[in-house]
């Protein structure tokens, strides 16, 4: 009779510890889905499915009147083969260029020993390059092919450098991020601040929308790896619904910059396994936190909604893992 009671007694205890492990995880369904408890995880990252409302804070959120942009004048049409370059933009955080050629065109950026080279379009189209290397001296060519990899000088100008703003280069359009006041990803931007109250309901808004809406074309990865000269198009992207990393970065800059919030393209590795990315890095006068999203105040912060939208949580942490190459 001791060892059946015995056996009954244990059976009721084992029954026991299972309700109240299935209560346990009732429970933690239940905070996960209310939105409590986690942290901010210091890099910007998002889950896909994860919940992305949290809060906000900072100053009343107003978009501004116009959309910036940028201007190419004719005037600086002075090199050979049509090629010119418009410096009169500067300050504004910008340079403008244009060439004609039956071959490749490239502009040279060159700051105190760095280089970043920007295809041009051939048709005499002006393309324009961000100042993102800040104040100080910078040289421009452009440069023709002539034979594989060999470049040949065509035209060049160094001048003098003093930003307006240090956000300058990152509020208006570029070579990566091209868009008019009348881009489909401007009005769609437009449309999703529209009941912003500050700068991190505006965020999260375009955040949001962009992770739940563009999805990782795969094929197109496939098709791009190992390839270079590859230019993001957002409008493109918005009308496709699909994209890659890069033209996930460029419709995000696209529809922040339109809206007035700071925000730049970077591109480089994630570790650890060394892969070539694309993610932001955002501005706002404000925060906007959430159990995924940890965006601080005046500081610039990194988003990777790439990650967020296929629903990859591996790289969360304090940002140690990526490693900045390439700021547009």
């Amino acid at each position: 009779m001791i060892g059946q009671e015995s056996h009954i007694r244990a059976g009721r205890l084992v029954q026991l510890l299972r309700l109240l492990a299935l209560a346990m995880c009732l429970v933690t369904v239940a905070c996960m889905l209310a939105g409590c408890g986690g942290g901010g995880n210091g890099n910007g990252n998002a889950g896909g499915g994860e919940d992305a409302s949290g809060t906000t804070t900072g100053e009343s959120f107003q978009a501004p009147a116009t959309v910036a942009q940028c201007t190419f004048d004719p005037a600086y049409v002075t090199g050979p083969s049509g090629t010119g370059i418009d410096t009169s933009h500067l300050s504004e955080g910008y340079v403008g260029a244009c060439g004609v050629s039956s071959s490749r065109l490239k502009l040279q950026v060159i700051k105190d020993g760095t280089a970043y080279n920007y295809d041009m379009p051939t048709d005499g189209t002006p393309m324009f390059a961000p100042l993102n290397m800040g104040d100080g001296t910078y040289t421009f060519n452009i440069m023709q092919n002539t034979t594989e990899s060999r470049y040949a000088e065509l035209l060049s100008e160094t001048m003098p450098v003093t930003l307006g703003s240090e956000f300058a280069p990152f509020l208006h359009p570029s070579i990566f991020c091209a868009y008019t006041p009348d881009s489909a990803a401007v009005a769609k931007a437009r449309q999703l601040v529209a009941g912003a109250q500050n700068e991190g309901d505006a965020l999260r808004a375009i955040y949001t929308w962009i992770r739940d809406n563009i999805t990782y074309d795969r094929a197109k990865a496939s098709e791009l790896s190992g390839k270079t000269g590859y230019i993001p198009n957002p409008d493109e992207t918005l009308a496709s619904g699909s994209g890659i990393c890069f033209d996930y970065a460029s419709l995000a800059a696209a529809m922040l910059r339109s809206q007035g919030i700071p925000c730049k393209i970077i591109t480089g590795y994630v570790s650890p396994n060394g892969i070539y990315h694309a993610w932001n890095m955002v501005w706002i006068d404000g925060s906007w936190k959430t159990i995924s999203i940890a965006v601080d105040p005046r500081t610039w912060t990194r988003v990777d909604i790439t990650f967020a939208a296929g629903g990859d949580t591996s790289t969360v942490g304090n940002g140690d893992n990526y490693e900045d190459r390439y700021v547009y």
